[in-house]
């Protein structure tokens, strides 16, 4: 836990650290409640509210050391950002659906709107480390109060949920956040020489070549870049929100300051020892020069 807590509490700017999939107390929401389709990512066919066949009994899963290996790449990089141990421990009180089958449905529908709500904390638990938004601080501290009483809500309340709506809303204030951020990183990219790229709002980069290329600043929000190559490009201060990095080449890139950013997005792409990442992000086991191994 961080030092500087407020009435026994995590302090707003840190609390990202709760929000990390704890999977010993989940009952394999992930596994069991979403579903996926026979691809580059999964091995098989999963109806929504399915359990996965590797799942076991103890709600973890039977092959969770060779995913990779045995088609299930898609799992390595999903995170909940705790929404199934909040589902499992908190709004069904540590009962399993295997415990109460009839809790398995209305459980199953709650993950997903759990899910959002959880990512909507990590975004704006972020804004609230930002020093340039220190204005709106205040009204971010109302809006993640507001999400999180949401996660508390009984099972009906979390049914009933419009996790849309209030993104809408939670949206708003990022982007007064968002472009708070990228206005300063802009600045500081234009004053220094180099190659600059621009981009739009839900680009499609897709294979994009943008080695090198200074990023700063840039709106990337829902970008499409997968495949592309971003060795040693420089996206300090890009707002990255929902950009798809899947096979992205991050190699030697600096995303330290990278607005945004979370670790399925990191999971996803491909990375080295040289890459900067913020510091709640962990370098994924499968990137090279990570625990002494190589990409698969």
């Amino acid at each position: 836990m961080p030092d500087n807590l407020t009435n026994g509490e995590t302090a707003y700017g840190q609390r990202r650290l709760s929000l990390r999939a704890d999977c010993d107390n989940c009952f394999g929401l992930c596994c069991a409640a979403l579903p996926f389709a026979a691809s580059v990512d999964f091995a098989a066919d999963k109806a929504a509210g399915q359990p996965c066949g590797h799942l076991r009994e103890d709600f973890r899963c039977g092959m969770h050391s060779r995913l990779r290996e045995g088609g299930y790449r898609g799992c390595t990089v999903y995170d909940c950002f705790g929404a199934g141990q909040q589902v499992s421990q908190v709004t069904f009180a540590g009962v399993s659906w295997r415990q109460a089958p009839g809790s398995a449905k209305p459980m199953f529908e709650i993950f997903p709107v759990m899910w959002q709500l959880h990512e909507m904390l990590w975004y704006l638990d972020e804004a609230l480390s930002l020093p340039q938004v220190n204005d709106l601080h205040d009204r971010l501290r109302i809006a993640y109060d507001e999400t999180e009483r949401l996660t508390y809500a009984d099972v009906d309340g979390l049914i009933g949920c419009d996790p849309a709506a209030h993104r809408a809303k939670v949206n708003e204030l990022l982007l007064e956040v968002s472009d708070r951020v990228r206005t300063e990183a802009l600045r500081q990219a234009r004053s220094a020489p180099g190659r600059r790229s621009n981009f739009g709002r839900g680009e499609d980069l897709i294979g994009a070549k943008l080695r090198g290329a200074d990023l700063r600043g840039a709106l990337l929000r829902g970008a499409y870049l997968i495949a592309a190559d971003l060795r040693g490009a420089d996206l300090r201060g890009a707002d990255v929100i929902g950009a798809d990095l899947r096979d992205a080449d991050l190699r030697g890139a600096d995303l330290s300051q990278s607005l945004f950013l979370t670790q399925a997005q990191v999971n996803a792409a491909k990375g080295d020892a040289a890459t900067k990442l913020p510091p709640l992000l962990k370098r994924p086991s499968h990137w090279e020069g990570a625990s002494g191994r190589k990409e698969a």
